[in-house]
């Protein structure tokens, strides 16, 4: 593991190394402001990151942390990569977060046009999808209108989960060829408050985490937090701890959905992701689709206490033939309830429970029929499941009847627009959760209320997907370069 000085000052140190933290680097370097910065993470260097399960055929729950989720750029070096950009006419931005309500939606995307950039310096696709099949996209746009659902195209660059690999492994050598520090497999176990300023860390070694060590302080005067949404526990955990000013949160809780190509074929064909967003009776809670994957796979990721979760992949050289994409239903609590990452863990675990650890599949049509889905019966069905580590299963035992009816609604509202949506062979897997800490209020700097202490990307609730987070720690970096 490779150890700082402990007792040297860092001019910035950021906790986590996803999107947000390694665009904040690289507009550090490119600044001219690079040389005493630290940035600390969990996990491994990205090459060294792999996930056994091509091997194993089943999640065999890395220890100390799982490489889909942890190490240099997060979760996204094995996401499917898609970076969502905007229509040049859009009077605002309808995808990835809240970035433009602390810097305006103008001056978004001028972000969002250095950041592509940026990811095209380092090998990303020239190729934009979803700008060919302008009018195929207005009729389907005014077709899902009439089933009470609103259709999101914009310009998306795909990586693929392979490709994602290979360019972020560029961008690691290339800030820490020009002067970034880089602390691999370290955990941040607490934050140095002092008088309402941040003074610094304290760390462990990541193979320590469940053992009591010394830990090791290191100093600087500003610290940024850009944990995503692996480290919204953490977040939440600091900010109970240190009184970090927060506001209510949400969490996302649904399906991974797995159907056809055949059935997306059209949109698949104009958008290559369309984002469905419905508010379906009787609970009119926002219900969409989310990191929909063409010819894709699904697959597992593991959270802290080992929370197993269901994500999709789509690469750019391997192919299935099915569509898998998320369903997720958007839950805000009130009064006197306010811990949705508890509630959304709650949900997983019972749900890990119900699948012995792994995750759980079910075939639409045994959910109306109300029974479980067998393995006898998996076995013929007519869309075969690309995640093979799932356990057949009945995932209405522990989703909710809530959020399990905005599902159905959805669904079936779905099928209205794109003809096959709610066959009864599509597949249901279970859980897919996505964790936000509740979101940190931070000031048009990114600063909480701590002096000193920023927060950026997804596990502090500003930013949702690779792009909008990346474009976060460019304009983050050109922040500290006032400070620095």
């Amino acid at each position: 593991m490779e150890r700082s000085d402990s007792m040297k000052k860092y001019d910035a140190i950021v906790v986590g190394m996803g999107p947000s933290s390694i665009f904040l680097a690289y507009e550090l370097v490119k600044q001219g402001k690079g040389k005493n910065v630290l940035l600390i993470e969990e996990g491994k260097r990205v090459e060294k990151r792999n996930c056994p399960i091509e091997k194993t055929g089943k999640c065999i729950k890395c220890k100390p942390f799982c490489n889909i989720t942890s190490g240099f750029s997060g979760a996204g070096a094995f996401s499917d990569g898609k970076l969502s950009l905007y229509n040049k006419e859009d009077d605002d931005i309808y995808v990835g977060g809240v970035l433009q309500e602390y810097i305006g939606v103008e001056e978004t995307k001028k972000l969002i046009d250095y950041t592509d950039s940026i990811y095209l310096e380092f090998g990303a696709d020239k190729k934009l999808e979803g700008t060919e099949y302008k009018e195929e996209v207005s009729k389907m746009y005014k077709k899902s209108k009439k089933e009470g659902i609103n259709l999101i195209s914009i310009p998306i660059r795909h990586l693929g989960t392979e490709k994602s690999h290979e360019l972020y492994g560029k961008i690691e050598r290339y800030i820490e060829e020009n002067g970034i520090n880089l602390l691999f497999e370290t955990v941040v176990e607490d934050l140095i408050i002092e008088e309402g300023k941040i003074k610094g860390v304290k760390v462990k070694p990541s193979k320590d985490i469940d053992k009591e060590v010394k830990l090791e302080e290191i100093y600087s005067d500003n610290v940024v937090i850009a944990v995503g949404r692996k480290g919204a526990n953490w977040l939440t955990n600091m900010c109970d701890k240190h009184h970090i000013a927060t506001k209510s949160g949400t969490v996302d809780i649904g399906v991974r959905y797995e159907l056809p190509d055949s059935v997306m074929e059209k949109v698949n064909k104009y958008m290559y992701e369309g984002k469905f967003i419905g508010r379906p009776e009787p609970f009119r809670d926002k219900v969409r689709t989310f990191c929909q994957n063409p010819s894709g796979f699904v697959s597992t990721e593991v959270y802290d206490e080992n929370i197993t979760l269901v994500n999709g992949h789509s690469y750019k050289d391997r192919k299935s033939t099915n569509t898998n994409l998320a369903i997720l239903v958007s839950h805000n609590f009130t009064y006197p309830f306010n811990k949705p990452i508890d509630y959304g863990r709650n949900v997983a675990k019972n749900l890990n429970e119900l699948g012995n650890g792994n995750i759980v599949v079910q075939r639409l049509g045994d959910i109306y029929r109300g029974k479980r889905t067998w393995e006898e019966e998996l076995k013929k069905n007519s869309v075969v499941p690309t995640l093979t580590a799932a356990v057949p299963g009945d995932i209405t035992f522990a989703l909710g009847y809530r959020t399990m009816t905005d599902i159905l609604q959805f669904i079936r509202a779905m099928d209205k627009v794109v003809e096959g949506f709610a066959n009864p062979d599509n597949l249901l897997y279970g859980p897919e959760i996505k964790f936000y800490s509740n979101k940190i209020d931070i000031d048009n700097n990114f600063e909480t209320s701590i002096k000193g202490l920023y927060s950026i990307g997804d596990g502090g609730g500003m930013t949702r997907g690779l792009m909008m987070a990346s474009c976060s720690g460019v304009q983050m970096a050109r922040i500290l370069k006032q400070k620095i």
